[in-house]
This record gives structure tokens, C-alpha cells and sequence, in this order.
């Protein structure tokens, strides 16, 4: 009797352990919000639902005595079909795993099929691992492990994966899809290869609906045509069906070997149009210049630039840099006429243009330069500076060494007119001064040497002459000059007419006997105020500088003329007076 009792004990106890069945093991991702918790109370409808299962099982031997299905098992949850080879269905916790060729169809339009999933019906949460697609209409997802949310409507991997959506190829280390928007956010190491060009960067946004990409972090777009022509940001859209990218934060465009920067910045890859603002920059290695200024457009099928907003230019040579400043300037280039291979670079300047180089400045209302050829054309109203030499005329053109980087000559077209200090180192109102009506002038060693003036030509000159007892150059008198054409050799602190043909006129004039009106030409036009004196002085329309006041010497001529009029007066006083009766 006490024998049938245990045995009775045993068996008891056996069939209690069976239908005390051991939980599912999951998922992390799956795991119950409160351990060791009691399983829910479940309505009918918000339990797993058996459509169809060849065979059900319910083995101890095998998942732990939880019931299995097999054989075109097909299951359902509210409105998502599951089929599978096989599933084990855990009924007191609500929760399944599929085994072999799984297939969820889900009620917003999307299929997940993967090698084997786990799924929670009372999260609504799953786990996809090998070989995982989900699919929708607007693209297809591949990976290892994928994890979904049928409640919050998203999809996560993070063991690498792809997305196609039938134009693009999507490779990213991890990924959240978001099914209700369409949103997709890509983190780590992102590429999206698509027909046209390639975006790469660490942290992507897409939105699957309006083709509109946000990027977190350094991301570049790459032409596919030339992959030289990029787009770089760390914090910008781009829209993918236009093309269009918009970018906010350190961002460069690369077009045709140069660079533009700039806080703000939009461009389109299929027009090639760029703009700019804020801090932009254009930067061209290959002629070793850049722009400067608060706005820019880029314009990458024409091959040209246009900066505004206080712009400035510098062509940097290896000695001595070339700066350029005006209201607006625009960069370009052109296939040369006589070889359409070679392309040649060009830059203009438009209102109130300025210049610097160490030895020659200037200012007009335009300033035209051909980089290659190394040509400025300087129009309406230009003035050039050379040490304290003054250069003016209706148009200028300077013509640079592309070689010694240095200027070798002008030009100067109608009403040309040259000034030289006579002594830089003094205030006295002494000018050396030639025109006409065309002038050529030579440089030599930085300085000009030369002038030939054709036409009209005149000049007036400051002469001095050795003093044979203090050996010390001493004021002779003032040449003046009228000539058909006129050769000037400019001197430390003269200037010598070497040369006066055609139709030569010429007189010198002791300083007594030379009235201070005919020391200057009717229209001598020294201007201080405005000249460029450091390269700073681009970056505003006039220094300003104040005017220097100089000093006029013409005691030898006020004597003379006193003496006049003494002797005029006494002859005066020698006359008889008259007198009324």
C-alpha cells in the first residue's frame, strides 16, 4: 500500500512538471518588459490564430512540450499572415517561432521573408534572421537580422544591410525604417550608389515618398560621369529626383578642379549651378587663385564664377601676389582661339575695381585680366601707381611676365598722362609731367624706366645741373616740351626727355622767370586720397587716405616779380601828374 502511494506520488508529479512548460527563449530584442510577470489576460482576438498546419505536435522531447506545426503551416495575428515549414507556438506567453522558408505578410503592404523569425503577439514585435528581405512598394531591404515593430510601424538591422528601391542601392551598417512615412534613417558608414553619382557619409536620412535625403555628419556626392565633381557637408538635403542639394554646414563644391565654399550653399548637378553666401570662398589650384566674398554663383557647364558682397581676388605668385577688388567679379575660361585643347583663364572686376602689387596698384570702373596671357585692360577713368609715379588715361592696359610674375609695360590709350614726383622723399610741389595721345611704358626692375608718348605729346621737367664747387645737383629751371613724339627716361629723382621729334618745340625756363600756373598742365590730376598703398586697402572702395598738402617754392619767381613791380613803380612815379584846373 505504501509502495502504490509513492509510485502514485511520482507520477503526479511527472504530469505536473509536464504541464508546467519552460518559457521561450528569446530574443533580447523580445524580451518581457517585467521579468518573472504573470502572462497577460488575452482576448480571443488578440491571440495567435492557426489557419492551417498539415500536422500539429505536442512531443516533451522536443521545444520544451510546446505544441508545433508543420506542413504548410500558415498562422495569423490581427490581419498579418505568418507561413513557415514549421512553428512552435508557446500558448501562455502568446508567442511563436517560425523554422524554414518564413513569410510575413503584414496589413500595411510589406512581406518579411527570412530563414526563421520569432515573433511576440502581445508587443507585436519580431526578430528576422538569414537571409531577411522585407519588401514594400517602395523598396526592398536585405540582412542578416532584421527587427520589427508592428505597433510603432518600423523596421531595424545593425548587422549591415542594403536597400533598393528600383533606381538606388542603399549600404549601410544599420538602418531604421520607418513603413507608416517612408522614412528610412541610415547610421554608419552609409553609401547610396545609384545610375548618376554615389552619397556616402556616417548618417543618413531618406524619405522613400519625396526622394529627399537629409545628411548628419561628413557626407560627399559624387559624380559618377567625374568623379572629381563632388559635393561635400556635414549637415545638408539633397533631393535625388532633381538633383538638388542644399547644404548648411562646412560644405565645398568641386567642379572642374575648383573648389567653392561657403556657409549656405545650393546646388544642382544637373544644370551645374551653384550659389554660395556667407564666407565663401572659390578656390582654383590650377591657376592658383581664389575668390572671396559674401554671395557666389558657379556656373560649371560655361566654366565661369561670379562673386559679390565686398569680393576680393589674390593670384598668388611665388614673390609677390596679385590682389583684386570691385562691387562684383567674375572668373572664367575659354578654349584658346588658337588651340581649342588649351584652355585660358580670365577674370574681370566691375565697379570701382582696385588692384595691389607690390610695385604697381591702380584703380578704374572695370579691370579686365587674362591670367594666361598675363593682360589687364583697365577701363574708364583708370589710375596707375608705381612707386611715386602716377599713370592715367582713358584706357589703361598692363601687360605681366607670366614667367617673372612681374609687370614689363603699359599701355595707355587716349589722354595719356604721366606723373613723377621729383623728390619722394620731400613735400615740395614738384612734378615731373608727359603726355599725349598714346603712351608705351617700360618697367625696369620693378620700377617704370621709359615712356614713349605719340601724338600731341608734352612734357614739363624739373632740370637740375651739377654744382662744379659742392658737387651737389642744383636747380637750373623747368623744361617745357611740345612734340610730335616724345622719348622720357625717368630717373631717381628726374625725368629726361631723351628724344622730342616732330614738329619739336622745346624751352627751359629759370625758376625766376616761370609762373607757378605753367609749372602743371591745365588737367595734372595727383591723387592721393585714393591710392593704394598695402593690399588692405582693396577691401573698401577708398582708403581715404587724407590729402597731402604740398608745398609750392616760388620765392625766385615772387622776387622777380616784386622787383617788377617796384621798377614798375618808379617808373610810374618818373611820369608827370596831371593836373585839373
Amino acid at each position: 500500500m505504501r509502495f502504490l502511494f509513492v509510485l502514485l506520488f511520482f507520477i503526479s508529479m511527472s504530469v505536473f512538471a509536464q504541464d508546467q512548460l519552460k518559457p521561450a527563449q528569446r530574443d533580447p530584442y523580445l524580451q518581457n518588459p517585467v521579468k518573472n510577470a504573470p502572462p497577460p489576460q488575452l482576448n480571443p482576438q488578440d491571440r495567435v490564430h492557426i489557419i492551417n498546419a498539415d500536422k500539429i505536435i505536442k512531443d516533451p522531447a522536443k521545444y520544451d512540450g510546446n505544441r508545433y506545426l508543420t506542413g504548410n503551416v500558415k498562422i495569423e495575428h490581427q490581419g498579418s499572415i505568418l507561413t513557415a515549414d514549421e512553428v512552435v507556438i508557446y500558448d501562455e506567453e502568446n508567442f511563436v517561432k517560425a523554422i524554414g522558408n518564413t513569410r510575413l505578410q503584414n496589413t500595411d503592404g510589406s512581406v518579411i521573408t527570412a530563414g526563421e523569425m520569432e515573433y511576440d503577439a502581445n508587443t507585436q514585435k519580431g526578430v528576422a534572421r538569414k537571409n531577411v528581405v522585407l519588401t514594400d512598394p517602395k523598396q526592398t531591404i536585405k540582412t542578416d537580422i532584421l527587427y520589427y515593430d508592428r505597433l510603432s510601424s518600423q523596421a531595424y538591422f545593425n548587422t549591415g544591410g542594403t536597400i533598393t528601391d528600383g533606381q538606388n542601392v542603399m549600404y549601410t551598417k544599420s538602418a531604421t525604417y520607418f513603413l507608416n512615412t517612408k522614412m528610412i534613417d541610415f547610421v554608419g558608414n552609409v553609401k547610396i550608389d545609384s545610375p548618376d553619382y554615389i552619397i556616402e557619409g556616417p548618417n543618413i536620412k531618406q524619405d522613400q515618398n519625396t526622394k529627399i535625403a537629409e545628411f548628419f555628419g561628413p557626407t560627399t556626392i559624387t559624380s559618377r560621369k567625374n568623379p572629381r565633381n563632388r559635393v561635400y557637408t556635414e549637415r545638408g538635403t539633397y533631393r535625388m529626383n532633381t538633383k538638388e542639394a542644399f547644404l548648411k554646414k562646412n560644405s565645398k563644391i568641386f567642379y572642374n578642379d575648383k573648389i567653392l565654399t561657403g556657409d549656405d550653399m545650393y546646388y544642382n548637378q544637373i544644370t551645374g549651378f551653384g550659389t554660395a553666401t556667407g564666407n565663401v570662398t572659390l578656390d582654383d589650384p590650377n591657376e592658383k587663385r581664389y575668390i572671396k566674398g559674401g554671395y557666389g554663383e558657379i556656373f560649371e557647364v560655361k566654366d565661369s564664377a561670379m562673386m559679390t558682397k565686398n569680393p576680393y581676388a589674390v593670384k598668388i605668385f611665388e614673390k609677390d601676389s596679385l590682389y583684386f577688388a570691385s562691387e562684383k567679379i567674375i572668373s572664367f575660361q575659354r578654349p584658346d582661339s588658337l588651340d581649342a585643347t588649351v584652355k585660358k583663364s580670365f577674370l574681370r572686376a566691375f565697379r570701382k575695381a582696385r588692384f595691389y602689387k607690390s610695385n604697381a596698384q591702380g584703380r578704374a570702373d572695370s579691370i579686365a585680366f587674362n591670367e594666361t596671357d598675363g593682360v589687364m585692360h583697365m577701363y574708364r577713368e583708370p589710375y596707375l601707381w608705381s612707386g611715386e609715379k602716377q599713370v592715367t588715361g582713358d584706357k589703361v592696359e598692363a601687360y605681366f611676365n607670366t614667367k617673372t610674375e612681374n609687370i614689363d609695360s603699359l599701355k595707355v590709350l587716349g589722354n595719356a598722362f604721366a606723373i613723377s614726383k621729383v623728390d619722394s622723399l620731400s613735400l615740395k610741389d614738384e612734378f615731373n609731367q608727359v603726355k599725349g595721345k598714346l603712351m608705351t611704358v617700360y618697367y625696369q626692375n620693378n620700377n617704370i624706366k621709359e615712356a614713349k608718348v605719340i601724338g600731341n605729346a608734352q612734357s614739363i621737367v624739373y632740370v637740375d645741373d651739377e654744382n662744379q664747387q659742392t658737387k651737389k645737383p642744383e636747380r637750373v629751371g623747368i623744361t617745357l616740351s611740345t612734340c610730335g613724339i616724345i622719348g622720357a627716361l625717368f630717373e631717381e629723382k628726374a625725368l629726361q626727355i631723351i628724344s622730342c621729334s616732330v614738329g619739336a618745340n622745346s624751352d627751359t625756363y629759370p625758376m625766376s622767370m616761370i609762373e607757378p600756373a605753367k609749372r602743371k598742365f591745365p588737367d595734372f590730376n595727383w591723387n592721393t586720397k585714393d591710392r593704394i598703398r598695402k593690399w588692405q586697402d582693396i577691401l573698401v572702395d577708398s582708403p581715404n587716405y587724407e590729402e597731402i598738402k604740398y608745398q609750392a617754392d616760388t620765392s625766385l619767381y615772387d622776387q622777380v616779380q616784386e622787383n617788377i613791380e617796384k621798377e614798375k613803380a618808379k617808373e610810374e612815379a618818373k611820369k608827370p601828374k596831371r593836373t585839373r584846373r
